[in-house]
């Protein structure tokens, strides 16, 4: 861990109103408790024998949860959500709690959602605002997609962003989103901090790609992994009913390969697992052409699975970015295709190639019931976080308690998949593919 790493919960100020939460302050009489803000949870829980380092508070993360005193008035609260960036299982789910929360639990009647992402705040889309309730939002969850709509980009323009926040009078913004929506939403809180605002802006981690820093998981990932297994599952049936059948699948996955590597340990019939973090070449006596012929000549088929952001060193890339800020990938999934197809007709080895990319439907899916869960416990504590005053944070699960996370930490960089790490350990055990598909120099 950094040495400068600082998990500090910035704050709009102290809290001094009865929260309308009815909790006990004490242990054992068996009724749910208020969470302190002196409550934490280490993030690192590694330890070696002998003597153990001094606990520093800014090292720890503040345990997530209601507090017995809030910041808002709840009468006076006027909350706001939006939704941004690339479709995910289980937005809905978490809107539907953001607002239950704040109506039953805090009575808070003003809830506005901001429909298309940032856009839905600039003037020349012109995009209306959608008053939320619970019978708004009652059924939402059974769907997929986002019911307020998305978009990408428009998060630089914060002056403006800010301008209509305080047009709408909003107390609390709570943003859902990615790494570019969370480092949008610090530079508004940043905005309104220099304006001298009393605003919350409190996020909720969506990354489909599992790829935030700190946090154990972000909502939608093991929805990801349920429909990827399909996918997975259905190139295996292709592959093995042919000679020589070969089935390809692309997930996502442009940095990290959570996605592919969790969905071959589910399936267990993937045969080879291509992922960002761990390069490997095409040709050459070690290269996965010449694995992939290896292994038809062995079982007369084959199983592939691929993120999308492995192998980009093989592809021309532009180096042009989307809305979003992220650099346009090149299609690996096309390109391998076309390269496994081109080694096999040199050999002259007959074969087939069945390649699945169910990245819309992985991404538009509703939520699985674990994933729901997760959903449910994210909204509630979000607001929790927000009506005490809690600001420039996210809501994660770190070591299975939910914690305020800063945005500043969590977007310092990415979450990877460790080549060296337990996890592509046993990627590699579950596909038997080598361990290095490099070369030797």
């Amino acid at each position: 861990m950094s040495d400068d790493l600082d998990f500090t919960v910035p704050a709009l100020g102290p809290c001094g109103i009865p929260s309308p939460i009815v909790l006990s302050s004490g242990l054992g009489d068996s009724l749910a408790d208020y969470v302190k803000d002196e409550d934490y949870v280490r993030y690192d829980v590694a330890a070696t024998a002998g003597a153990q380092p001094e606990l520093d508070s800014r090292r720890l993360l503040q345990k997530a949860g209601p507090r017995q005193s809030i910041y808002f008035n709840p009468s006076h609260v006027h909350a706001g959500i939006v939704t941004c960036g690339g479709l995910c299982p289980g937005i809905n789910d978490v809107i539907r709690a953001i607002v239950r929360n704040l109506w039953f639990r805090y009575g808070v009647r003003r809830i506005t959602g901001i429909q298309y992402g940032y856009q839905g705040f600039l003037p020349e889309y012109n995009v209306g605002v959608r008053p939320l309730d619970p019978e708004a939002v009652d059924e939402i969850h059974k769907v997929g997609g986002s019911f307020l709509g998305s978009s990408r980009g428009g998060g630089d323009r914060v002056v403006d962003i800010v301008d209509e926040i305080e047009r709408l009078n909003l107390n609390i913004l709570f943003t859902i989103g990615g790494d570019g929506t969370q480092k949008g939403a610090l530079d508004i809180a940043d905005e309104i901090l220099r304006r001298d605002l009393k605003i919350a802006v409190v996020g909720i981690p969506k990354t489909i790609d599992n790829d935030l820093l700190y946090i154990d998981k972000t909502f939608g990932f093991e929805t990801a992994v349920a429909r990827a297994a399909d996918a997975v599952t259905a190139a295996h049936v292709e592959a093995h009913s042919a000679m020589n059948g070969v089935g390809l699948v692309k997930l996502m996955g442009r940095e990290s390969g959570f996605i592919a590597v969790h969905t071959v340990l589910a399936v267990h019939e993937a045969n080879f697992v291509l992922i960002p973090e761990v390069p490997f070449e095409l040709d050459g006596p070690n290269g996965f052409l010449r694995h992939l012929e290896d292994r038809l000549a062995r079982r007369s088929h084959a199983v592939v699975v691929v993120a999308e952001g492995a192998g980009q060193e093989f592809l021309a890339i532009d180096g042009t970015h989307d809305a979003s800020g992220n650099v346009k990938l090149a299609d690996i999934g096309l390109f391998l295709r076309e390269r496994i197809s081109a080694h096999f007709k040199k050999k002259g080895i007959d074969h087939t190639i069945k390649y699945i990319d169910p990245s819309y439907m992985v991404r538009s899916a509703p939520a699985i019931p674990t994933d729901s869960v997760y959903c449910e416990r994210l909204g509630n504590n979000v607001v929790h976080a927000a009506m005490a005053g809690k600001t420039k944070i996210l809501i994660g699960m770190v070591n299975n308690e939910f914690v305020h996370i800063p945005i500043k930490a969590a977007v310092a960089r990415r979450n990877h998949v460790s080549p060296e790490g337990s996890l592509w350990r046993d990627a590699v055990d579950a596909t038997q593919q080598p361990l290095s598909m490099l070369n030797p120099r």
